[in-house]
């Protein structure tokens, strides 16, 4: 039985608290610095954040899987692996408003990939929305203008991998109940990630472990208060509201960090935030009529 989405004062609270539990995992990794390769930080955040998964075991062991979701499982978390690693070298490099910013543009990813791959119509609308936010990106980056450094690119990649993963969700979640697709990604990221972890090793010291097992705390909270937030209301009342994480980041980078704040990375942000907004809720309400019932003749 679905749950109503009839509490959006509810929803907005708990996207709020999700965007404060986000900013607090980048804030945790940049102090983490790149002493620890971002292969292995990654690694460890997730191999720390299996210890969430003990009370799905009796579930997950009850699973069968054919060869295809399997397969689908595996390819996503190899994605899901590349796009951390990405974003935890970005997060060595770049200010934490460019890393938020830049990661709000996996939407729109997402949206080209479903009309290639999924076969979703691609209306004219949408299509705007995805120029604008792209416009977003270049403002952002400033290409011609500044050097684009290793960790901008880093962030286009792990958009565009974030998004794929998404796709490979959306497809699972068709035939796999929620708690088990979420289950399979930490585990299949952790054993896809083992390998690049592995060739880059160092022992960390007892710190940077209760850091990265903290970060993977907090993460795993952020995505229990956004399911919660995603139940109560929806998500054309709480998407706005991701919104306020750019804002926290530039401000923890500029006040804890003296990254000063750029206002072209704002700016685009903004830009990008505003056309992702418009393709949610177009895709909102997509979705509300492909659910309605047929009329009775």
């Amino acid at each position: 039985m679905s749950v109503r989405q009839d509490r959006p004062v509810a929803g907005a609270l708990w996207m709020l608290l999700t965007g404060v539990l986000f900013v607090a995992v980048t804030a945790m990794v940049k102090h983490l610095g790149s002493r620890v390769p971002a292969a292995e930080a990654a690694f460890l955040r997730y191999a720390l954040g299996l210890v969430f998964l003990l009370p799905m075991l009796g579930a997950l062991r009850r699973v069968r899987f054919d060869r295809r979701v399997a397969t689908l499982f595996g390819v996503r978390g190899l994605l899901h692996a590349l796009g951390v690693i990405l974003w935890f070298f970005a997060m060595t490099q770049i200010p934490i408003a460019e890393v938020t910013a830049m990661n709000y543009v996996s939407p729109v990813y997402v949206a080209i990939g479903a009309a290639l791959f999924l076969g979703e119509r691609m209306r004219w609308p949408r299509i705007v929305a995805i120029l604008v936010a792209l416009v977003g990106v270049a403002i952002i980056l400033r290409p011609g203008f500044r050097e684009i450094s290793p960790g901008h690119i880093a962030m286009i990649g792990t958009a565009i991998l974030f998004a794929g993963s998404y796709l490979i969700a959306k497809v699972l979640s068709d035939e796999v109940a929620p708690t088990v697709v979420v289950a399979m990604l930490s585990i299949t990221v952790t054993i896809g990630l083992t390998p690049f972890a592995m060739a880059v090793w160092v022992w960390p010291t007892w710190s940077e472990l209760g850091w990265l097992f903290l970060v993977a705390t907090v993460a795993t909270s952020a995505h229990l208060s956004m399911t919660l937030a995603f139940r109560a209301a929806p998500i054309t009342v709480t998407q706005p509201v991701t919104f306020l994480q750019l804002i926290w980041a530039t401000a923890l980078g500029a006040f804890v960090f003296d990254e000063g704040v750029d206002a072209y990375v704002v700016t685009g942000g903004i830009v990008i935030v505003g056309a992702v907004l418009v393709i949610t809720i177009r895709e909102a309400r997509a979705k509300r009529v492909r659910q309605q019932p047929p009329v009775a003749p």
